[in-house]
């Protein structure tokens, strides 16, 4: 059984929904140690004092905000603690919000929501009651000793928390000037023809579609060098930017390649298509071949 990481209560208006968090993220992490090459000897982190070579305890190490170069505000463990946030067994809600009113980068990460003991029936009224809505709770909880900012969401049965992003934590896009002063418009065909390639690779999402292929290939790597065998590495080219008069090429054999793979509907389509208007202009040009024949029956007769 799942063990829950957090217990407490979800809270808006007059209503109070016991629930449990349990963590939504499967660890997959490799654990890779640090280790000398020639003994295999592990190394230790030392915490040194700057311009010594004198390890300095833990238990002298203070927290200290940096005014200006070499100038700190030390601040205590007490002092720390004072301002902390209310250790509340409650997650907050605010507001509700429509979700696509919320960009994606403000999200972190994802936990599920589970009914406490006894609260199985108002978990159940408040997840068909979010889903009728379609709307996201905005709330702020506390997870050890920090406060969040969170959005919780319902499919009718399940709930489930995001912690966010305060906005003070998101840089603006305009403070870091990545985007060229004189942007190039692309053409109008340019542009048609990158909407025909997502269109061309547009499809339902399916997460067990993507793999972690680095995640893959690092453990087929230690397999093979645990089994003794030798690794020849190859090196790794950057992928080159597709330059501006190659757009309308890359394009075309972006789609061409990708309507290969899925069958090439649309590719082979094209050739038909003419063959259709190829019959049609030979159809229209029949009755103008038997009006010029008339002409010479009629002076037959009259002979």
């Amino acid at each position: 059984m799942a063990r829950a990481i957090w217990s407490g209560s979800i809270n808006f208006g007059l209503l109070n929904v016991p629930v449990r968090m349990y963590s939504a993220v499967a660890r997959r992490n490799i654990s890779l140690r640090e280790i000398r090459a020639s003994d295999s000897a592990r190394i230790k982190l030392r915490r040194i004092a700057e311009g010594t070579d004198e390890e300095v305890p833990r238990e002298e190490i203070i927290k200290a905000y940096e005014l200006t170069p070499g100038q700190y505000v030390p601040l205590t463990k007490g002092e720390m603690a004072a301002l902390a946030p209310e250790k509340t067994r409650a997650i907050e809600v605010q507001d509700f919000v429509d979700l696509e009113e919320i960009d994606p980068i403000y999200f972190d990460s994802p936990y599920y929501l589970g009914p406490a003991d006894g609260a199985e029936k108002a978990y159940s009224l408040l997840a068909k009651a979010m889903q009728a809505s379609g709307k996201v709770a905005i709330a702020h909880f506390v997870l050890r000793g920090k406060e969040n900012l969170a959005a919780i969401r319902s499919d009718g049965k399940v709930l489930t928390l995001t912690t966010m992003r305060f906005a003070d934590e998101v840089v603006p896009v305009d403070e870091l000037d990545i985007l060229p002063e004189k942007a190039q418009k692309p053409a109008k065909r340019e542009q048609e023809m990158a909407e025909q390639l997502i269109d061309s690779l547009s499809t339902a999402f399916e997460p067990e579609a993507y793999k972690d292929e680095y995640r893959e290939q690092l453990l087929s790597l230690i397999e093979r060098k645990a089994e003794g065998k030798e690794i020849v590495a190859g090196e790794a080219e950057a992928p080159q930017a597709t330059k501006a008069p190659d757009l309308m090429a890359a394009l075309e054999a972006s789609i061409a390649e990708v309507q290969d793979k899925k069958g090439g509907g649309k590719a082979k389509a094209k050739p038909a298509k003419k063959a259709r208007t190829q019959t049609r202009t030979q159809k229209k040009a029949a009755p103008a071949t038997k009006k010029a024949k008339r002409p010479a029956r009629a002076k037959a007769k009259s002979k």
